[in-house]
């Protein structure tokens, strides 16, 4: 399971040193995608594979599921970990995740969130004005 938050800055070629505890999980090969909110999700092996199995159970016929499925997988490439734990974020995802230097790298349970450090900053704001009220619609019982 990841959890917690991590600041780095990408080098001047666009990689990132993903956090030691996380590269122990995704391994030395993952997958990174176009995520939800102008963010990124990076996915262990194990953890895509039932996630794309998941997508594959969507109905082909609605447009929606097409489309979702399209940029989805149309966005994914493998990351590989250099021997300094650095991956490559290539240009169309650093495009989708407005990230030019400052990111925070988040883990969220089965995927590593990969956020721009200004988009980060004024989500988490926004969300966590209303937390308890999320919390509450949810109905979570913690």
């Amino acid at each position: 399971m990841f959890m917690g938050q991590f600041q780095h800055s990408l080098d001047h070629k666009g990689r990132l040193i993903m956090p030691a505890k996380f590269r122990e999980i995704l391994g030395p090969v993952f997958v990174l995608t176009k995520g939800l909110d102008s963010c990124l999700f990076a996915y262990s092996n194990d953890e895509w594979t039932l996630l794309e199995q998941k997508l594959k159970s969507l109905p082909f016929t609605h447009k929606d599921s097409r489309a979702f499925i399209r940029l989805f997988f149309s966005g994914a490439v493998e990351a590989e970990l250099d021997k300094q734990g650095r991956i490559l974020i290539p240009s169309h995802l650093r495009e989708h995740a407005h990230i030019d230097k400052d990111v925070m790298v988040l883990g969220v349970s089965n995927r590593v969130e990969i956020w721009s450090l200004e988009q980060w900053e004024s989500y988490s704001k926004e969300a966590a004005q209303s937390y308890e009220e999320i919390a509450e619609k949810l109905d979570l019982d913690i």
